[in-house]
């Protein structure tokens, strides 16, 4: 029986474990947190994202619990429309996701071929020819045939194996939110959602998880927003960040400021924007009888501008289960580089040139970028967001 080792117990880390140990893989999972639990926000997932789970054979589960995301538009902060809403075709329109319902799918469909170990922290890879690929914590070491690290943006896998690749910060801070339905507003039907809003650095995307009051046992309901401000994080208390979130986008069309007075300091989520620069050299690294694959963002953490980490991550579960299932394990490691390194370059490209027209300040720069966003679908702001509703997982090795 082959034996994978994956490093990390995020969405991608669970996607690929769960693939592997339906494939007949004995899969161990190596989490650094003493708990699996995931952010109690949510997740836009593009067309790419969600052939990448029914691939995965994880679509019947998202279907229960995603809502289409149709087209809300690109207004101004002084409600000024930049591209009016338009019709989505269904092929290229995104759905959002529940983190924590997401998460729950991942977990249901990890089988009994998986043995989840929390608290544990990788600090060391072996990686070398003629050996079985492994992992380190302390002085334990885990050998496995395959090594998957899916170990996020700090990744300590990729530190060691891919040096070149730094992580540095892009200049800007999110925060995000869910509203449960109970503390929602009600919004007037002319108040959309699933829009953005831009301003001068700073930026307001809202969307509904499912309908007020239809929310199940599968399903967690609410409205989820992101907010994203040039700039470092906050290091306030989370009252005083919700004040100051008020504070920067006061006058902001409807609903922003429905939902900001909505949201409450424990809703709250804050993440620093940070990326690789340069990307890492590899992301398949053979050793002995299998290698090393970096996957999700260990190998490709990206702004979120485009909406494209979790889906890439899940693209590259994909790609490496297939793979696997069609080649020989160091083939299949090859491979698995050789296709993800172009795919995750075009789409880590477009995502700054989208970084860079968001997050445009002064008079110029911002006519330029409003002409530039008046001219095109917000479906298609970028040639990413075309080529990711056409990706395809791989049926055989290249």
């Amino acid at each position: 029986m082959r034996t994978a080792v994956v490093v990390g117990a995020g969405l991608g880390g669970l996607a690929v474990a769960g693939a592997l140990a339906r494939s007949g893989w004995q899969v161990t999972v190596l989490e650094r947190a003493d708990r699996v639990r995931p952010e109690p926000t949510a997740v836009v997932l593009w067309p790419n994202g969600v052939r990448a789970l029914h691939a995965l054979g994880l679509g019947a589960g998202l279907d229960a619990i995603a809502t289409a995301l149709p087209d809300g538009g690109v207004r101004r902060p002084d409600g000024h429309w930049l591209v009016q809403p338009r019709p989505t075709p269904a092929d290229r329109m995104p759905v959002v996701v529940h983190r924590e319902d997401l998460h729950d799918a991942l977990i249901a469909g990890l089988g009994d071929r998986v043995e989840l170990r929390t608290g544990v922290a990788v600090d060391t890879v072996r990686a070398r020819s003629g050996e079985r690929p492994a992992v380190g914590a302390g002085r334990h070491l885990v050998e496995a045939d395959l090594v998957v690290a899916a170990d996020g943006t700090d990744s300590a896998v990729r530190r060691q194996l891919a040096p070149e690749a730094a992580v540095v910060s892009s200049g800007s801070a999110s925060w995000r939110a869910v509203i449960p339905w109970y503390r929602a507003p009600r919004l007037p039907a002319d108040q959309p959602l699933g829009g953005e809003v831009l301003g001068a650095g700073y930026r307001f995307v809202a969307a509904s998880l499912g309908e007020r009051g239809s929310s199940g046992a599968s399903r967690r309901g609410g409205i989820y927003w992101v907010a994203t401000a040039a700039g470092a994080p906050r290091p306030e208390p989370a009252e005083t960040q919700l004040a100051l979130l008020k504070r920067w986008y006061a006058g902001w069309p409807a609903p922003v400021g429905e939902l900001l007075d909505a949201t409450e300091p424990d809703d709250l989520v804050q993440q620093e924007v940070r990326e690789l620069r340069p990307l890492p050299r590899a992301y398949g690294f053979p050793a002995g009888p299998g290698g090393v694959v970096l996957l999700g963002d260990a190998a490709h953490a990206m702004p979120p501008h485009l909406g494209q980490g979790a889906c890439l991550a899940f693209e590259d579960a994909a790609t490496l289960s297939s793979l696997l299932r069609e080649s020989r394990l160091p083939d299949a490691v090859q491979a698995y580089d050789r296709l993800r390194r172009p795919r995750a370059a075009t789409v880590v490209r477009q995502t700054r040139r989208m970084s860079a027209v968001l997050q445009a300040r002064g008079r110029l720069a911002l006519r330029a970028r409003d002409a530039a966003l008046g001219t095109i679908n917000p479906r298609l702001l970028s040639s990413a967001a075309a080529s990711a509703a056409q990706w395809r997982p791989p049926t055989h090795t290249p």
